[in-house]
């Protein structure tokens, strides 16, 4: 019998994507008979902006056996608690998109938020942000992890991490080398295809070095250099529903303890990002370059920074979109070469993580199943769909009069899953969460109600509670989340004790 595992893996990029895959597939694969090889070039820089993320790379660090203060203070990183939208609905408006639940379950298990739209039908002001955890902690600058109390609302914090990502590509290198992943340095030069059914035989450096591989991963970035170059998948564009298509980016200065949340403005065509860090804070512009120049975006972007940059302002230019296949023969596309969806709610290293989780899940031999490819795809495309109409609606359900952008994406036809999603919460409060799409009911929630797309009514089954007596069971909820927020300690003090990194300004932070 023929041998027809695949034993040589080469993944061609770093940066976040490549070091990711290399550290996963390097903790599955360990002394298991394959070799795992990294191509990547000093020479070439990396995006490198994506900071912020979602509770789910708590999960990817911990199947690593990734200490997690270790992660924190060797990434510089803090702690996030969700994210703050400034000026979506209209503007001098905000709101912010927590991780976590709103309220409590009810012993009916209609959703929450049905009792509370009941109640505020009857003209009760107690607004819904009052009911989450994570949005008291935010507002209080307040961090703790899980707590082990029953019946608290503090044994169900829900968190993620702001960080530096170069620094976080340094850390899985390190767990990736340690494991017999070699890098190889050095710029491809060529791909070789084979001549009997057009998959990679093998990609040459610059140097003339020669890499063969039986299985290949694409972590090139946008250039998509096997994916696209070379197998020419095609890419679907989605502009025309996520028009933004450049953003400038610059680091700054702390000014002072860091916010335990993410923060989204929006700008005149476009938005702008701050995420705070131990050693400086993250700042970027997403634009669309039909209503902005480059020189006004950037001139907006270092007008509303909170400190001093500390280094030059860096372009980008993308479109958003995906590749139309995401595994094609003995290639995968993993992180931006995969496809580009702005970092509005900080999906991008998620992605690469669940493009890694699918690809153990499927993890092919030699012969490449196209049963198992096309698998990958379907369920790819599909995740990337969903996460692609939770962006939209934060166009779609603007309020903003104040330029032409903010009126076309209003005015926008969307996808046709997006708007019955749209209805169905305007007409009667329903939300559904479709298999196991990324964003739940208390995300769809926050961006609606944040963004005043308000429902008209609420499940009929909430009129079986007296509303007096809900009102009393909201109103000591309330009482009980604001009590738990109070009761945690700082952000800073928090990082201070765990894992404050050797740049952590101790004397201004509280310690």
């Amino acid at each position: 019998m023929t041998d027809e595992q695949v034993r040589e893996i080469v993944i061609v990029g770093g940066g976040t994507a490549g070091w990711m895959t290399a550290a996963a597939l390097a903790k599955s694969f360990y002394k298991k008979g394959r070799r795992i090889r990294l191509v990547e070039s000093d020479e070439i820089g990396t995006v490198g902006v994506g900071e912020a993320t979602i509770p789910a790379i708590r999960t990817f660090n911990e199947v690593l056996g990734i200490d997690e203060n270790a992660f924190v203070r060797a990434t510089k990183g803090t702690f996030k608690l969700g994210i703050e939208f400034v000026n979506w609905g209209n503007i001098g408006e905000k709101y912010i998109h927590p991780f976590g639940v709103y309220g409590s379950p009810m012993a009916d298990n209609i959703p929450f938020h049905h009792y509370w739209l009941k109640l505020r039908d009857a003209g009760y002001d107690r607004p819904l942000s009052s009911f989450s955890l994570a949005i008291a902690a935010a507002k209080r600058g307040r961090f703790s992890r899980p707590q082990n109390i029953p019946n608290s609302p503090l044994a169900q914090m829900a968190y993620a991490f702001q960080f530096d990502a170069g620094l976080y590509a340094k850390f899985l290198r390190e767990f990736a080398e340690k494991r017999e992943v070699q890098r190889i340095e050095g710029k491809v030069d060529s791909v070789a295809l084979s001549q009997t059914d057009g998959s990679i035989e093998s990609v040459t450096l610059a140097s003339g070095q020669v890499i063969h591989g039986d299985l290949f991963i694409d972590c090139t970035g946008f250039r998509g250099l096997l994916i696209e170059e070379a197998l020419q998948t095609g890419y679907e564009d989605w502009s025309h529903w996520l028009p933004c298509d450049r953003a400038v980016a610059v680091p700054c200065e702390s000014n002072g303890p860091p916010i335990p949340y993410t923060r989204a403005t929006a700008h005149t065509a476009g938005w702008q990002w701050r995420i705070p860090l131990q050693h400086r804070t993250g700042n970027g512009h997403v634009y669309c370059s039909k209503y902005m120049t480059d020189n006004e975006a950037t001139n907006i972007l270092l007008k509303n920074l909170d400190g001093k940059p500390i280094a030059d302002p860096k372009p980008l230019r993308f479109k958003t979109g995906r590749r139309k296949a995401f595994w094609h023969k003995n290639c995968v596309a993993i992180g931006l070469s995969s496809g580009f969806l702005e970092p509005l709610e900080s999906t991008s290293i998620h992605l690469i993580q669940t493009g890694i989780t699918k690809l153990l899940s499927l993890f092919p031999d030699k012969r490449f199943s196209q049963s198992l490819v096309e698998r990958y795809n379907k369920i790819t495309a599909w995740e990337y769909e969903r996460v692609r109409d939770f962006l939209i609606l934060h166009y779609k359900v603007n309020q903003r009069t104040d330029s032409d952008f903010w009126i076309q994406c209003r005015n926008m036809p969307i996808p046709d899953e997006l708007q019955n999603k749209l209805d169905l919460y305007i007409t009667g409060g329903h939300i559904f969460r479709d298999n196991e799409e990324l964003f739940g009911i208390p995300s769809w929630l926050a961006v609606m109600e944040g963004q005043n797309a308000h429902a008209t009514g609420h499940h009929p089954l909430a009129e079986s509670r007296e509303a007096e007596r809900l009102h009393q069971h909201l109103t000591k909820m309330q009482q009980v989340i604001a009590h738990c927020a109070e009761s945690l300690p700082t952000h800073a003090d928090f990082i201070s004790r765990h894992c404050a990194s050797e740049s952590w300004p101790r004397n201004k932070m509280g310690e």
